[in-house]
């Protein structure tokens, strides 16, 4: 690793040969050229091979990145932008004045940026094939601005960072889907160190506050320690240090590529903290995507040491490395997210904390109890260790001090912390238990705050006294005073009823749309891309503040028809949701007898259609699947306003977005279907093969019927199989995926479910435990099923996984697994 390669100068800079092969006779932009955000087709300046474009990039309908993104491949990546924390709005313009400076401008004409260009004359403007825009003046190689010495994020092939220089660094993200400068940074600092850090977020200082490094790669060379020249991303995709002499001190990565003229390579540090280099086949196929070729560090969790900062998630939050090397942050019991847009934002408390006032601490244990997260600890911020104790002991110090929000307790120690709570992580080498303090009516801080309707009604009350008073000389009167007041009531409480109702659709952001709007949308209903119980789905498209974005509608024709506040309440208890896992109600038309509901359009089809398809998706997309899909049926279980049961979940029912993300579809609609409408010939709800034993025995159905579905499909996505395999005759085990599983996992050969798939037979100590998960969600006892909470923690290494017992119960009349038979076909591209 920290070996020094000897490498001629002149082999050296013809690894950097593409950074200065780009005098370009087309595709140069003349002085006196501009770019208008959403002002139609003419919004960027292309390289010339087309790989790379300069220009405008949509942030929403209204807001604009002046970014420069890969313009070959679908999800057209960004690779570098200027304004990530304020988005220039429609109508803005980027222009190369006649003067050579590169101005962006808001429709008023205020600068928003420009290109901080060193002396010399600019004769036009130029996005080369290597994705850097640089100003020239047509003589020299030597530019006087170009993007590679300012990046963001992302650094490109051919690209390099210099310390001492303004192309020393790169930021991340905030989040994922924004770009506002995050809260890790990449540097090549003075002293030739290949660093990352977190920094204060968010700061108002124009300079980074650096926290302790979680990443700092030392390189010794025995020289000087002052003659690194530069860190280096060359064409064949390594990357590396070289010193002044050309010598490779440093890989960062210790396996070197071969050169590859089929791909496309970047490297970007990430939202999340990770530096990680992508490849992408060069080719417009839509199923082609960017894959993870290889990251720093390799256990972001684990990476943090330092007193000051979060951490890799946010406050009170704790870090999970998922099977993929990636962290996901988690709140503790009785803790929720900050944002609920944003997992890495840290969490709060959903209850009032304790005071150290007397009726807080007279009586702590009535009022608090301590709930235990297994091997999750938060370092270093611990205020008080007392020793020796055991866990009992640690536990009554906690709950009698009113400032311990968490104790740890590990082998007879048990230490105290206050919040916030810097740096959580899950490690199964903790080997202790967190102990973390919650009210035990759970009542939030909102909820001591008098709500409006009471002050309405008290105010109200006031006015009916005071009236009484003075009336109450004349009965008469006091008699036309009632009867005014009960009109007056009457048609207030009516008018507020309606009100409420309008109301309650719109507090979810839905549209509400006219049919005519939809029929338009959809061209006549013309284009059919899926048809199920709840009715057919139509492809279509709408405009919106110049932009135009691809929808699905799902007219409804079997639902209640028992009025409109029936249909709006459950459509606004559909809308309410937002969850990255769930595919997103936009809008509703309820006009007449028709019923419609408008969702984003999900580009890449069911997962049926990947599972079950020619090309499979790999072991690490498979899982990825679950994790996904898991964590949207916990939130509809347990984190929306009102508990939502999907009653049919299916591969059928997974819609895949643009990145490949498992996204829910039909959740909420099983209140809609009419009484009579079912999908089985059996008169339960849901598809055959996936429905619980439950729905057969006549007896009331809880969310626990949901976890028997994941079950089952838990099963199809890690053996890549259908639940029922029809060549296989009715004897053979094989032919029923829940029995041949669980007969496999009994005797010990699971290797037998997937004999053909080596990424599988790489990884069996994760398809083990994704198996014995799977057999503790089809338990025909609905008791013995965990939680979608649970099944979630298990997943992610949180709680562990004991030997499930034999999922089918002696002497059970409930039928056995059969071919799916309900009333719909798999979607195709839909919502």
């Amino acid at each position: 690793m920290f070996s020094v390669v000897t490498v001629p100068f002149f082999l050296f800079l013809l690894l950097l040969l593409p950074l200065f092969a780009v005098a370009q006779i087309s595709g140069n932009v003349s002085l006196g050229s501009s770019l208008i955000a959403g002002g139609g087709n003419s919004t960027s300046w292309p390289s010339p091979s087309g790989n790379f474009a300069f220009g405008f990039r949509t942030v929403d309908n209204d807001s604009f990145l002046l970014a420069i993104w890969f313009d070959k491949i679908p999800d057209k990546t960004v690779v570098w932008y200027a304004n990530g924390n304020e988005p220039a709005p429609r109508g803005s313009k980027v222009e190369l004045s006649m003067q050579g400076r590169l101005v962006l401008s808001d429709p008023r004409g205020n600068e928003l940026w420009s290109a901080a260009t060193i002396n010399g004359v600019v004769r036009y403007a130029a996005m080369l094939d290597n994705g850097n825009f640089v100003l020239a003046n047509g003589i020299t190689t030597v530019y006087s601005w170009e993007s590679f010495k300012y990046p963001t994020d992302t650094i490109l092939p051919t690209q390099f960072l210099e310390p001492n220089s303004t192309n020393n660094k790169l930021s991340s993200r905030a989040t994922e889907s924004t770009y506002a400068t995050g809260r890790f940074r990449l540097r090549l600092n003075e002293n030739g160190n290949f660093i990352l850090y977190p920094v204060a977020f968010p700061s108002l200082s124009p300079t980074d506050n650096y926290y302790e490094a979680y990443y700092n790669l030392t390189w010794l060379t025995g020289d000087s320690s002052r003659d690194v020249d530069r860190f280096v991303f060359n064409a064949s995709g390594n990357i590396y240090i070289v010193n002044k002499t050309g010598s490779i001190v440093n890989l960062l990565w210790d396996n070197t590529m071969t050169p590859s003229s089929d791909v496309y390579y970047r490297a970007t540090l990430d939202f999340d903290g990770v530096f990680t280099q992508y490849s992408h086949p060069k080719t417009a196929d839509p199923s082609g995507r960017w894959t993870i070729m290889r990251s720093i560090p390799d256990d972001m969790c684990g990476a943090f040491n330092g007193r000051l900062g979060s951490g890799a998630c946010g406050y009170n939050s704790y870090c999970i490395l998922t099977s993929n090397r990636r962290p996901s942050c988690e709140c503790p019991p009785g803790y929720e997210l900050v944002d609920v847009n944003n997992r890495f934002g840290g969490c709060r408390p959903r209850f009032r904390l304790q005071t150290c006032g007397e009726e807080d601490t007279t009586n702590a244990t009535d009022l608090f109890e301590l709930q235990t997260l297994r091997n999750v600890d938060w370092l270093p911020s611990d205020y008080e260790e007392l020793k020796p104790y055991n866990e009992q002991d640690c536990r009554s110090s906690c709950l009698s001090d009113c400032l311990c929000a968490v104790a740890i307790f590990i082998e007879g120690t048990c230490r105290k912390k206050m919040l916030p709570l810097p740096n959580g992580r899950f490690n199964i080498l903790v080997n202790g238990n967190a102990l973390i303090k919650t009210r035990k009516d759970d009542t939030s801080p909102e909820q001591d705050v008098q709500p409006p309707n009471s002050v309405e009604k008290k105010d109200r009350s006031t006015l009916i006294l005071v009236g009484s008073v003075l009336l109450g000389s004349s009965v008469f009167f006091n008699f036309l005073f009632l009867a005014a007041t009960f009109l007056v009531f009457f048609y207030m409480d009516k008018k507020m009823r309606h009100n409420n109702h309008k109301s309650s659709v719109l507090r979810s952001n839905l549209r509400s749309f006219t049919y005519q709007e939809l029929a338009d949308a959809t061209d006549g209903f013309k284009e059919e891309v899926g048809r199920g119980a709840f009715g057919i789905v139509y492809k279509g498209s709408i405009e919106e503040m110049g932009s135009t974005n691809v929808i699905a509608v799902k007219k409804l024709d079997k639902v209640f028809r028992e009025g409109e506040k029936e249909f709006k309440s459950e459509v606004s208890a559909i809308g309410q949701t937002h969850h990255k896992n769930l595919v997103r109600l936009l809008g509703f038309c309820e006009e007449g007898q028709h019923r419609l509901l408008v969702y984003e359009f999900m580009s890449n089809g069911s997962l049926a259609e990947h599972l079950f398809g020619i090309s499979k998706p790999d072991w690490n997309q498979r899982v990825k699947f679950a994790f996904g899909i898991s964590r949207g049926l916990m939130y509809l279980h347990e984190e929306c306003s009102t508990q939502i049961i999907h009653c049919d979940i299916k591969p059928q029912n997974i819609l895949l977005d643009d990145s490949l993300t498992a996204r829910i579809a039909d959740f909420g609609l099983a209140k809609l279907l009419m009484s009579n409408q079912t999908r089985t010939s059996t008169g339960i709800r849901g598809t055959r093969g996936y429905v619980a034993p439950e729905w057969f025995r006549n007896t009331p159905v809880s969310s626990k019927v949901d976890v028997y579905s994941f079950g089952v499909m838990l099963l199809e996505i890690i053996c890549c199989r259908k639940g029922v395999q029809q060549e296989f005759g009715e004897d053979d085990i094989k032919a029923i995926l829940t029995d041949w599983v669980y007969d496999c996992f009994k005797h010990g050969k699971l290797q037998d479910l997937v004999e053909d798939d080596d990424e599988v037979l790489n990884d069996m100590r994760m398809f083990e435990r994704l198996v014995m998960i799977a057999i503790w969600c089809i338990q025909e006892e609905p008791l013995l099923r965990p939680s979608m909470k649970k099944v979630t923690q298990m997943l992610e290494g949180v709680l562990e996984v004991s030997v499930p017992p034999c999922p089918y119960q002696l002497n059970s009349h409930v039928p056995k697994y059969s071919e799916p038979n309900d009333m719909s076909t798999e979607y195709h591209s839909i919502m």
